[in-house]
């Protein structure tokens, strides 16, 4: 969630007042590190982000909550990791919720394809080291969603939605699920006041065969915005947490130089709805069954503090411009020179800011890009830091902005008198269960870009495809149901479109299907995960490395094709199968329970075999847990 300092984060109210100087300052910190010499060669890093949510179990009376002790465990870890033990494998930082918090190796990894098997064994020991300092009945889980966040009683301990006198006036969320740590209040807060009014998120309910219809959701009384905001056949949810609550598994890749950044960005702009849709892991909200399998449109609603002049409900009067996307959303123009012609997008830009950049000598595709991020406002200012004047060692004005600009890519700067390079940032991804799980999916992204840069390979279309393929991916069994745009023609160079719209399929793409993607069709497409072995045989990778990796892009291989469930399908079967399920879409206390139990006893196991699904036992047997 960006950069956790200590210090007094201003109210929107007082923030408003600074954000035009705090965005004057931050354009430029960016000029001069876009200037700036000597940030090319830089050796091929990565690393991965695994978020978790602690959960605390009640076997008398079979319930599971959510755990609010992140804070106190992770500043244990943190301790550890700096006095106890300086070669610790892992790094931990506070999220958004105080039960979550996020795991990453304590040092990134390298550029030998053999680092790609370190990964599910620093995953084991951040969940190891976790475990060890919980209680018996407590535990950590990658879950994406918690079944029933914001239901009564949901929190250990529990409180009680603080609502018209909250920091979100949520009617189910109280504010102790938000971190202490003033940044994240601060996000909430000034999220709700920017925009004017309460967040709306709107979820479709799953219709099954005992599902009122229509569904109207029920919500607590006396708030005339949430009876407005509620729509028939819908989860109505109603603050930032909803979405911020959720957890990720996100892969940070630094390349070699600002100019194969924008590439690596642009070829991975085309595969996050096809990862977001093979990572599908979140079909519960709010103690109900959704007909969407993915977070991503939930936290898109949850944190979007557009006005409504913005968002085009009203006529501008006091605002700039209309804004077409939540700031948590996918990007909005391709940054390399081969992506120019497929930005088919509208792109609001801070016109100022643009003209700028273009006068600096930034080239146009980056400068128009920034002047894109720059339409939003700051949302968190630390007083101390607003008028230090240190532009030759800070970039805290930049990162004001670019770090609450959430989409599915970020590009990130060389951060001032550091040796890190220009970093990849992929964001769409739902964690998994297990560690093998994440680290399939880890490799694979890893993997994919080393391929791309290797082969030269060519996965763009026009960026509007992009949008219509991630607005399929979160569709429920959209892995097995929807068609995507994707390249048939992955080798060949960019060609200019045609001016006149005749583009062919070759060049804007044509509809397949993920397991044409990944595994291939013949005929129509080699495939992602055949293209990747070829790679791997190339070069000549060790019999033992060749074996672990052979496992995660089996794994990949068969959630494509259907033969392995994705996690939604999964976490979907096991409620449904449950016999207190009373096929309503409601997840009962009970049920809730003992699909946590079930979750963690397979994130606790080790692979029992490779090639085999690390979720079969989660479909199955429901009626024993317990």
């Amino acid at each position: 969630m960006g950069p956790q300092l200590r210090g007094s984060i201003l109210r929107w109210s007082d923030a408003k007042a600074q954000a035009e100087f705090v965005r004057a300052r931050g354009l430029q910190q960016l000029v001069r590190c876009l200037t700036r010499r000597g940030h090319g060669d830089h050796p091929l890093l990565w690393g991965d982000e695994v978020e978790y949510m602690l959960v605390s179990f009640d076997h008398v009376a079979r319930r599971a909550r959510v755990l609010l002790s992140a804070e106190e465990l992770v500043n244990d870890l943190i301790a550890m990791d700096e006095e106890a033990n300086l070669g610790h494998p892992s790094r931990w930082h506070l999220e958004f919720s105080s039960y979550m918090l996020e795991g990453i190796p304590a040092q990134p990894y390298g550029s030998s394809i053999a680092e790609l098997t370190s990964v599910e064994t620093s995953m084991r020991l951040r969940r190891r080291d976790v475990l060890a300092r919980l209680r018996a009945n407590e535990t950590i889980c990658s879950l994406t969603t918690f079944p029933r966040l914001g239901c009564p009683g949901f929190t250990q301990p529990e409180y009680v939605p603080q609502h018209r006198d909250g920091i979100t006036a949520s009617l189910f969320l109280p504010d102790e699920v938000i971190t202490s740590h003033s940044r994240f209040s601060a996000i909430a807060r000034n999220i709700h006041d920017r925009r004017g009014e309460k967040i709306v998120v709107n979820v479709p309910i799953f219709r099954d065969r005992n599902t009122p219809s229509p569904f109207i959701d029920q919500i607590p009384p006396g708030d005339e915005e949430a009876a407005i905001a509620v729509k028939a056949d819908h989860i109505y949810m109603d603050a930032v947490g909803f979405g911020s609550g959720n957890c990720c598994l996100q892969v940070t890749l630094q390349a070699r130089n600002m100019e194969e950044a924008r590439h690596i960005y642009d070829q991975l702009a085309v595969m996050c709805p096809i990862m977001m849709a093979l990572s599908a892991a979140a079909p519960f909200y709010r103690g109900l069954v959704s007909d969407v399998d993915c977070r991503w449109s939930i936290n898109s609603a949850a944190c979007d503090d557009r006005t409504r002049q913005e968002r085009g409900l009203e006529p501008l009067t006091t605002c700039k411009r209309r804004i077409t996307k939540s700031r948590f959303d996918s990007i909005d123009s391709f940054l390399s020179p081969g992506g120019a012609q497929f930005n088919d997008l509208e792109l609001p830009k801070d016109e100022d800011v643009h003209l700028q950049l273009l006068d600096a000598g930034i080239d146009p595709l980056l400068a128009q890009h920034f002047a894109h991020l720059f339409i939003r406002d700051p949302l968190v200012m630390l007083w101390e830091k607003i008028h230090v004047d240190d532009d030759e060692n800070e970039a805290y004005h930049f990162e004001c902005i670019q770090s609450t600009n959430w989409q599915t890519l970020r590009l990130k700067l060389p951060p001032p008198n550091t040796s890190i390079g220009w970093l990849v940032e992929f964001r769409p991804m739902d964690v998994q269960l297990t560690d093998f799980e994440n680290a399939a999916y880890v490799v694979f992204v890893v993997l994919l870009t080393r391929v791309i840069l290797s082969y030269g390979l060519n996965f763009l279309v026009p960026l509007s495809k992009v949008d219509e393929n991630i607005t399929k991916a979160q569709k429920r069994n959209a892995v097995l149901e929807e068609m995507f745009y994707f390249r048939k023609d992955i080798q060949a160079e960019v060609d200019a479109l045609p001016a006149d719209g005749t583009a062919s399929e070759d060049e804007v793409g044509i509809l397949m299907s993920i397991n044409t993607v990944i595994n291939g069709k013949v005929g129509v497409f080699q495939g992602l995960v055949p293209i990747v072995n070829s790679f791997l045989e190339d070069m000549e990778v060790d019999v033992e490395t060749r074996c672990t990796i052979s496992h995660y892009l089996e794994l990949i291989s068969k959630r494509a094709s259907g033969e392995l469930g994705t996690t939604a399908q999964r976490l979907r079967a096991f409620v449904s199968g449950h016999p207190d399920y009373a096929h309503d879409s409601v997840i009962s206390e009970r049920v809730n329970y003992d699909l946590l139990l079930r979750c963690d006893a397979l994130a606790r196991a080790r692979p029992h075999g490779h090639g085999t699904d690390p979720l079969h036992e989660l479909s199955h047997g429901a009626c024993q847990t317990g």
